[in-house]
């Protein structure tokens, strides 16, 4: 046995090693392999985007999130800066406007869903 002093990042450390000789280490058991990884589940397709009517705007989720509620129905005139709805993204509430004048054409969310970015969230005619 032999004792060391090392110093690590400014901290002085005693070690103690013991000093072997090549015939007295064993040989280390042959390394196991480990089993094949289960194959990952095939990715479920996204819905297809909905195109907005001629003349539409689409309101596009400006980040992933959670849907807290819609407070807009179809066929609802709205003006724009109207609140459509609330999108809980790293637990702070987001206000989904309106960018413009119109009427709802449809709303392809629901409270509670999950949304990813650029996700059409209603479309505006």
């Amino acid at each position: 046995m032999k004792k060391y002093n090392v110093t690590v990042n400014g901290t002085a450390y005693e070690i103690t090693l013991e000093v072997v000789d090549a015939a007295d280490v064993k040989a280390a058991p042959a390394p196991v392999a480990a089993p094949a990884p289960a194959a990952a589940p095939a990715p479920v397709a996204a819905p297809a985007p909905v195109a907005a009517p001629a003349g539409g705007e689409t309101v596009n989720s400006p980040m992933p999130g959670t849907i807290l509620s819609v407070n807009v129905q179809n066929g609802a005139a709205v003006k724009k800066g109207d609140v459509l709805m609330i999108l809980e993204a790293m637990k702070m509430e987001n206000e989904i406007m309106s960018p413009c004048d119109g009427t709802i054409a449809s709303i392809n969310v629901n409270a509670g869903q999950s949304v990813e970015t650029g996700a059409v969230l209603c479309v505006i005619a």
